[in-house]
């Protein structure tokens, strides 16, 4: 099987963006966006669904952080879209549940080729650290559109704002991980009735 890996530059007048992904990767992240929490967000969809990821991000964060990380979740679904290709072969389908402490979180994906978010969170304080809470939907978004997916995000339970988005990261990853995985049964078939997606 040929390596499943993409690049993908995006320039705006609010951000430029560089994004490196190789999905059959090793768990490496490398990251330089201006915004530290979400590297570190970053770096559990790295290392949960053991793919390689390089963002680069020169954006307006002296306005604030909102471009820098819608952009970045549009552009690593894009360099999702374009690794998967025609997405022959894939399991298409992935879920997974992660806790952390008392946070729970459930995210459940479908590279169906419709995009659609489905979030269900709720925050009890405006930014953790310096990161506005609000805009860890607007990067899923970005995601959603751009890798044409349905995704599906609950927080469960939880108290710790940074542990219940933590567990969306981790959770998203970990259900990627196992919707980009070649299905050994059917590496040859389109997951899908339609035979395209």
């Amino acid at each position: 099987m040929s390596i499943r890996k993409a690049h993908v530059s995006r320039k705006t007048l609010e951000t430029a963006i560089a994004v490196d992904l190789v999905i059959d990767g090793h768990g490496q992240g490398t990251y330089s966006t201006g915004v530290p929490f979400l590297e570190h967000m970053l770096d559990q969809v790295s290392k949960h669904g053991l793919f390689d990821i390089t963002v680069n991000c020169d954006g307006d964060t002296h306005i604030d952080d909102h471009h820098t990380v819608e952009d970045i979740g549009i552009a690593l679904g894009s360099a999702f879209a374009d690794a998967l290709g025609d997405r022959k072969g894939i399991q298409r389908y992935g879920h997974a549940y992660v806790p952390l402490d008392e946070s729970l979180s459930r995210v459940v994906i479908d590279f169906s080729g419709r995009p659609g978010l489905h979030f269900n969170a709720e925050f009890t304080r405006p930014k953790v650290g310096n990161f506005d809470v609000d805009l860890t939907m607007e990067f899923f978004q970005g995601f959603a559109n751009h890798a044409k997916a349905t995704l599906h995000m609950d927080v469960l339970r939880g108290v710790n704002d940074h542990h219940k988005i933590e567990t969306l990261f981790k959770a998203f990853g970990r259900a990627l991980r196992i919707a980009c995985t070649i299905d050994d049964r059917a590496a040859d078939a389109m997951p899908s009735t339609k035979g395209i997606l």
